[in-house]
């Protein structure tokens, strides 16, 4: 292993960083698509209700890697042609989006009817019930699953090998054909995800107890 290392390691160095500006990235949008999609599934305008569920529908049911191959290859018939990374960013966006919608929709869930009915009577319209009321309180209590997704969403990163981003997978496939070292490439590359995201579960534990509402 410390032969692939001193032979792949600045390659190494970059796919870890790719990895990370694609996760990162794909999280941010992913977070807003889901508040946004939270937000109409709970909406009073049934369109946006059942627009929020097409959404949530489609994505969660449709594979990754078939969404990864969809967005970078049928774009540019479109005109509409990103690079590797930014497909890779805007394919994961999507596809976690719809899992964080049902998360904060069942974080929603958990505020209590009274707590809702008591804002609209003092004339506060949806809007400011949902955010000044309801998503405060909501996302707080769904921070555990949030930092599962968020785990689950930077190893999904690796499905952007299929189209050359760049990242750890990328590297693993690469390196690992160059090397004839499939196996030790890989494990290098797991052992990297594993030093990474313990510590990020351990920091979302964290939060989660620190923002925890006391019942």
């Amino acid at each position: 292993m410390l032969d692939i290392v001193g032979e792949y390691g600045p390659r190494l160095v970059v796919g870890l960083l790719t990895t990370a500006r694609i996760a990162l990235l794909a999280f941010a949008l992913a977070f807003l698509f889901g508040l946004l999609i939270a937000a109409f599934r709970v909406s009073p305008v049934p369109p946006l209700v059942r627009a929020a569920g097409l959404y949530v529908t489609f994505f969660r049911n449709i594979p990754l890697a078939v969404l990864m191959i969809l967005v970078f290859f049928v774009l540019p018939d479109l005109d509409l042609g990103l690079s590797g990374f930014w497909s890779a960013v805007l394919a994961l966006s999507l596809y976690s989006g719809a899992y964080l919608a049902e998360i904060i929709r069942s974080g929603i869930n958990t505020v209590a009817a009274g707590e809702v009915e008591a804002a609209r009577a003092v004339g506060l319209t949806f809007t400011q019930v949902l955010g000044l009321i309801v998503l405060p309180q909501a996302l707080r209590s769904v921070v555990a699953p949030i930092g599962s997704l968020f785990i689950a969403h930077t190893k999904n990163t690796t499905v952007a090998a299929l189209i050359s981003a760049g990242e750890l997978g990328d590297f693993t496939r690469r390196a690992g054909s160059a090397s004839a070292n499939y196996f030790t490439v890989a494990l290098l590359v797991a052992i990297v995800f594993v030093v990474i995201l313990v510590p990020t579960g351990s920091l979302f534990g964290v939060l989660e107890r620190r923002v925890a509402i006391k019942r």
